[in-house]
């Protein structure tokens, strides 16, 4: 029961942190100035109780410690279930069971939002991989890194962040399950809020690649 509250709880600091990254990310909507002036602004958050990026380790210390946390208790969860399961019953070809796309793809989707997670941060936040040029100003990194000669830069991003609405919404469910919230009668609610935030999520970080692309922002 630790494990899975540990994994709720990590959850949805994942969860708050990707709402509040997306809403930063739509902000190159409103321009270089804009966009650039927040990511300033997240550096001097604090300031002068906290050094300049001070609160920007504290947050990155605990996203990674949250990270690791929710790492660690799902493969635990998954590998007691394993030895739980019958022997006998482990090479059995697989029965039809009604399961929801998202649920069969947290596993590997979990890999997969990793590796998306170690790019991302390498292409846009520290500006080692960068298909269109380094630069100082966190605007031209993304307008640069989503032009159309770089393509599969986009869909690749397209489909990790896909990857990351469907974990969204089998996590919130699972998660809110594992906090006591989803009783039967409220299921549908709980279903219906799940796919919502996951929608949100996905489409919100999906705009502004797409614009960069299709050349709606440059």
């Amino acid at each position: 029961m630790a494990l899975k509250a540990a994994m709720a709880v990590t959850g949805a600091i994942l969860v708050l942190y990707l709402i509040a990254h997306m809403y930063g990310n739509l902000k190159v909507f409103s321009g270089q100035e804009a966009f650039d002036g927040y990511a300033h602004s997240l550096r001097e958050l604090g300031y002068p109780l906290l050094p300049e990026n001070g609160f920007l380790w504290i947050f990155r210390v605990v996203l990674l410690a949250s990270v690791l946390i929710h790492i660690y208790a799902a493969v635990t969860l998954w590998a007691r279930a394993r030895r739980a399961r019958p022997a006998d019953q482990r090479y059995k070809v697989r029965k039809r069971v009604v399961r929801s796309y998202s649920s069969y793809t947290m596993r590997y989707g979990g890999l997969i939002i990793l590796f998306f997670v170690i790019f991302h941060v390498l292409h846009l936040t520290t500006n080692d991989i960068a298909p269109g040029g380094a630069s100082d100003s966190p605007y031209e990194r993304l307008v640069r890194g989503f032009q159309p000669e770089f393509w599969y830069v986009t869909l690749f991003y397209v489909l990790s962040v896909i990857m990351v609405g469907l974990h969204l919404r089998h996590g919130i469910w699972s998660g809110l399950a594992t906090l006591g919230a989803n009783m039967s009668r409220r299921q549908g609610t709980l279903n219906a809020i799940a796919l919502a935030i996951a929608l949100i999520v996905t489409v919100g970080f999906l705009l502004p690649p797409l614009a960069v692309t299709f050349g709606l922002v440059s």
